[in-house]
């Protein structure tokens, strides 16, 4: 750390076309109360001006490793650094780093980092997916340098497919859970197929008008986020969410209501190893749906008939006692204390009542889980485990979730989870 405090991330910047998208992670860096140094490479300023990277961040940028000679830079910078975040990592890039070439300020830096390095690749379908590239990849990851999937979506020119960078949000998101927890993105997922519903489902009550709740889709989707960079294969069941970026590197399904998360759930679970109910369901639902706006009027509006929608949770607990499939099952709960009992109270409660296998729990009220960024709560074992979880942001939530599944002892074996 700085003596202000302030963390010291060095930005690396790959000569692609998506280096534009790299200001837009120094703005987040900066504003967040990050010291951001920029070192682009040579090829990186012919998309994105120096003046432009300099004026960002409020630092001098270099590109070679005979810039700054007397404070030796190449050096300096490496060491001094908390986090190396690399946007975009292009395939030379990729390159040069696993070989460990030292020809400019970046590769000289990349050498002298005793920080996490965390790399975001974005290229051509074909180059990700050239086998030097993957064993460039490989070899960066075996010496614990955090290459993340990178998403799919629209490329230059026509082409679409996996390759693109992910979302800058997303990007600054990782860095802080890694400046947060240098530990928190190992590969231990690879080959684990993980399903996890997120977002608040909406119940319509004519073309206009719905019943929801307060649910953002925020943790739900760290926690797909996380579990994709630490290798799994991912599946995310997305209700309603405020507009969030799609994690880099997972599937999405999108259900609107109840009915339709809960038959996109079933549909994915049985393949699954890890299930992780984290939407927030509608427990109701009404009766019919009005095919017009319901106009206002003099009179008193007629009740609203309402029905139960179905227990998801529960459903996929019975379906897999059924044998339907063989899965870790983590459900969550949002509860507030009342005159019968506190919040722990409810949910040790409701965990046995569903029968899961671990019960997230989440005080709710006033800024508290619902619409923030950060997130703290319970974790609930059914073998009566329970710990608690410090505030931090959701992505340190999701990955004290996954570590604590993970090492929980109860990752099932046999036709879906075999290991």
């Amino acid at each position: 750390m700085t003596t202000a405090g302030r963390p010291r991330v060095v930005l690396g910047v790959g000569g692609g076309i998506a280096a534009y998208k790299a200001c837009e992670v120094l703005r987040r860096l900066t504003e967040s109360g990050h010291q951001v140094q920029v070192l682009p490479t040579t090829s990186a300023l012919n998309f994105v001006g120096k003046a432009t990277f300099e004026a960002l961040s409020g630092q001098p940028v270099y590109t070679g490793v005979f810039e700054d000679v007397p404070d030796v830079a190449h050096v300096r910078i490496g060491k001094e650094a908390d986090l190396v975040v690399v946007v975009p990592a292009t395939a030379d890039l990729l390159a040069r780093a696993a070989h460990g070439n030292a020809n400019d300020m970046l590769t000289g830096t990349l050498l002298t980092a005793r920080c996490p390095v965390l790399m975001i690749p974005a290229m051509h379908t074909e180059m990700w997916e050239h086998p030097a590239t993957q064993d460039n990849v490989g070899l960066l990851r075996s010496r614990g340098v955090i290459v993340t999937e990178p998403a799919s979506g629209r490329l230059t020119g026509k082409d679409t497919g996996k390759g693109r960078l992910a979302d800058p949000a997303e990007i600054v998101d990782l860095a802080r859970l890694l400046l947060a927890r240098p530990d928190a993105l190992p590969r231990d997922m690879s080959g684990k197929r993980v399903v996890v519903s997120a977002g608040g489902t909406r119940e319509p009550l004519d073309p206009v008008r719905y019943l929801g709740n307060r649910s953002s889709g925020k943790q739900g989707y760290a926690l797909a986020r996380v579990a994709a960079q630490r290798g799994a294969q991912v599946t995310l069941v997305s209700a309603h969410t405020v507009a969030l970026p799609e994690p880099a590197g997972v599937d999405i399904v999108n259900a609107g209501t109840a009915l339709e998360l809960r038959e996109a759930m079933h549909k994915a679970a049985g393949e699954a190893d890890i299930i992780v109910m984290a939407a927030a369901v509608a427990d109701f639902r009404p009766v019919s749906r009005a095919d017009h706006k319901i106009k206002k009027s003099d009179r008193d509006p007629d009740p609203v008939a309402l029905t139960r929608n179905p227990d998801i949770l529960a459903e996929l607990v019975a379906a897999r006692a059924a044998g339907k499939f063989r899965s870790i099952i983590v459900g969550f709960a949002a509860e507030t204390g009342d005159e019968t009992g506190d919040v722990l109270t409810h949910a040790r409660a409701k965990l046995a009542r569903k029968g899961c296998d671990l019960l997230v729990v989440n005080a709710v009220g006033e800024g508290k889980a619902f619409e923030t960024e950060d997130n703290a709560g319970w974790l609930l074992a059914a073998d009566g485990t329970e710990r608690s979880i410090a505030l931090g942001s959701k992505a340190q939530m999701a990955a004290g979730i996954w570590d604590f599944v993970l090492n929980s002892g109860t990752y099932p074996t046999g036709p879906a989870g075999v290991q």
